[in-house]
């Protein structure tokens, strides 16, 4: 895996083996060309972080910060060993439950990332909706900020009165959806 564009382009980056389904260059290319300038000078939450492969990108193309949350401590180490390695110091890894997290968090974020572990069968929790019904994470978006969420491609779009979806589009086996706060316009 690399970052594909900025001031880290083509850079390796290792990818933890917790991480099963890290998104592609492909993925990340087609949504970071969505966010175009929207990336520079941006405040960046990376959310179920992974290999910090989503706020990596963001730096690398110019955002101002990225505070990388991830629960896996290994995963963590390997967030913090990429910043190093591509040398964007800005970013910050915090080890963590992103929803613990969001509920302490007081930041203020222009762009939010969230790709948690797909829902593999009718049991498991769909992430993006339960973050939605707790309210943790609306407070943390700035009124003309993006929330991104990644889901299997078979996934209904989570809907939440808070929440305005903008874009939903498919890549391979994920959908990746835009969201803005309710009431803003795109």
């Amino acid at each position: 895996m690399r970052i594909i564009a900025g001031s880290a382009g083509r850079m390796a980056i290792k990818v933890p083996h917790a991480v099963a389904r890290p998104t592609t260059d492909f993925v990340r290319q087609a949504m970071f060309s969505i966010l175009g300038e929207f990336i520079h000078d941006a405040r960046v939450l990376d959310l179920f972080a992974g290999s910090g492969a989503l706020g990596l990108e963001a730096l690398s193309r110019g955002a101002a910060s990225c505070i990388f949350v991830e629960e896996s401590s290994h995963a963590s180490r390997v967030i913090q060993q990429n910043l190093l390695t591509t040398k964007l110091l800005n970013g910050r890894v915090v080890q963590d439950e992103c929803v613990h997290f969001l509920k302490r968090d007081l930041g203020l974020y222009d762009l939010v990332f969230a790709d948690p572990p797909y829902a593999k069968n009718p049991l498991d929790t769909e992430m993006i909706n339960r973050i939605f019904q707790l309210g943790v994470l609306h407070p943390r978006v700035k009124a003309d900020g993006i929330f991104y969420a990644e889901v299997a491609k078979q996934t209904t779009s989570p809907q939440h009165q808070d929440w305005e979806l903008v874009d939903r589009r498919h890549y391979g086996s994920s959908a990746i959806l835009l969201y803005r706060p309710a009431g803003n316009k795109v």
